[in-house]
């Protein structure tokens, strides 16, 4: 039986008008990663990534007030083009899901689940991570779209 972990869940959902593959090509291509992660503001710097299971993930987030962030990550399962799961292994640990299911050949439903360890993480940075996952939705149609223009 699956754990219960919905008092320590932050799920996002968007219809977004591309491709599974598109949506897709976009969590595992650096290249497009690196300009749509993180909220509003922040840049990256990616020092590793391997887009396969058990691949690292590892990359710096500024913050627009110049703060640096290390992450540390994993890449636990590619299924694709519907799903991508990271465990982010530097604190906050939590686990994300992203999944994507075709509605049609131009529209695809996203899924940006977060599921933290604990729920005292949870409960500590929901009031952040609810309002920075949605700001990472929107910034991945935003390069999404720049891409279609090139």
């Amino acid at each position: 039986m699956a754990e219960d972990t919905s008092n320590r869940e932050i799920i996002s959902t968007r219809v977004m008008n591309y491709s599974c593959e598109q949506i897709f090509n976009a969590w595992i291509n650096p290249d497009q990663l690196k300009n749509w992660w993180g909220p509003t503001g922040f840049t990256n710097t990616f020092h590793q990534f391997s887009a396969t299971p058990g691949g690292q993930w590892n990359y710096t987030m500024h913050s627009p007030e110049g703060i640096d962030y290390e992450n540390e990550s994993v890449i636990v399962d590619i299924t694709s083009p519907t799903q991508v799961i990271i465990d982010h292994t530097s604190k906050p640990e939590f686990r994300l899901v992203g999944s994507f299911e075709a509605i049609d050949a131009n529209h695809t439903l996203v899924t940006f689940k977060q599921i933290f360890t604990t729920v005292s993480d949870y409960e500590a940075l929901k009031h952040i991570c609810i309002p920075a996952n949605e700001q990472n939705l929107d910034r991945m149609e935003s390069v999404l779209a720049d891409s279609r223009q090139h």
